[in-house]
């Protein structure tokens, strides 16, 4: 097992993944938790009250987390497996040689399925995070109650990405934490803007 570890170790390290992956899973987890709170608010402003509605507030975003999902992972193995192997066939060509069946070849596939992974699961993961307390709501309950704290998970995820974010760049992991936070804010504010201006 450690010998495994090592050799991804050494895969990583090779083509640089782990910048990428990391940079995927911010992105995607921030569009995750932004689309999930759009949908929750955009509920609550249609004034969704019942188990029923909870149940459709549900699927609505599971199905959206797996649209996500696929698309991320698709849309990304797509992507970096054709700038991978342009890569490759560019270092072949200096080196004049077949590398194929390579080190630098398996690592190339390493990070291939890393990134699409990591870009695939990130908003799926956050969007199904987002909606726990209304899993409880299928049962039965207050849905304002459900809708506030759900509220309050996705700006804890956007939060908290924020202070990841803090802690790779190396600074005020507070203050990053504000600044991904406020991205939630705006959307809140402005999604119950439009429906003063509708109503």
């Amino acid at each position: 097992m450690k010998k495994f570890r090592d050799k991804l170790k050494k895969y990583a390290e090779l083509t640089e993944v782990g910048e990428i992956a990391r940079r995927y899973f911010v992105m995607n987890a921030f569009d995750g938790a932004l689309t999930t709170l759009g949908i929750i608010i955009g509920f609550f402003l249609a004034g969704a009250s019942t188990s029923d509605d909870v149940r459709i507030l549900v699927i609505t975003v599971l199905a959206t987390a797996l649209a996500m999902g696929i698309s991320g992972i698709w849309g990304a193995y797509l992507a970096e497996r054709a700038e991978r192997k342009r890569e490759l066939q560019q270092l072949e060509r200096s080196m004049m040689t077949d590398l194929s069946d390579s080190v630098i070849a398996r690592a190339t596939r390493f990070a291939v399925i890393l990134s699409a992974v990591v870009d695939g699961i990130s908003p799926a993961l956050a969007a199904v995070v987002g909606i726990l307390p209304f899993f409880f709501g299928l049962a039965g309950g207050d849905f304002v109650v459900l809708f506030y704290i759900s509220i309050g998970m996705n700006l804890g995820i956007l939060f908290l990405l924020g202070m990841f974010l803090g802690r790779v760049s190396k600074e005020n992991v507070l203050i990053m934490g504000i600044k991904v936070i406020l991205a939630g804010v705006v959307v809140t504010v402005i999604l119950f803007i439009v429906n003063l201006i509708a109503m």
